[in-house]
């Protein structure tokens, strides 16, 4: 069975790609993270195929994200698997000030620059969800 998720980053976010796995893996969810499931002995390859099968991708932007070969072929699996985004495969999250590029310009990204550590997770979380936010009233627009 896969995962529920595989977080894809650059080496410079490692930070930022721990607590999303760790956030992640205490709300329940099964994570593909390299730190804990790429140790000594493992094949790399077989264990990134394990990344790239998991139900969603999250991958964590920064401006380094882009322009690294791995997260590149690490996100577009998941793009190739949904390229439309019906099925939500590909989460971008945004951790620092960055536009994304290319085909990842089109996909909405969940955004965590400026935010504390509660209102990240805040956001994260219902990011992630599956189901359509409730509607709630907001302000009158009228006088």
């Amino acid at each position: 069975m896969a995962a529920d998720f595989f977080v894809s980053f650059a080496k410079h976010d490692i930070d930022w790609a721990r607590w999303i796995a760790a956030v992640l893996e205490l709300e329940g969810y099964e994570v593909v993270f390299q730190e804990q499931d790429m140790l000594p002995g493992h094949n790399v390859v077989r264990q990134m195929q394990l990344g790239a099968a998991a139900t969603r991708t999250i991958a964590v932007l920064s401006p380094t994200y882009a322009d690294r070969p791995y997260p590149l072929s690490e996100w577009a699996a998941a793009y190739v698997r949904d390229p439309v985004g019906v099925e939500r495969t590909l989460i971008p999250v945004r951790v620092k000030e960055c536009r994304p590029p290319g085909l990842l310009a089109a996909i909405v990204y969940i955004d965590l620059v400026g935010t504390d550590r509660d209102e990240a997770k805040r956001r994260l979380l219902k990011g992630i969800s599956l189901e359509r936010p409730p509607a709630e009233e907001p302000p009158f627009p009228g006088g």
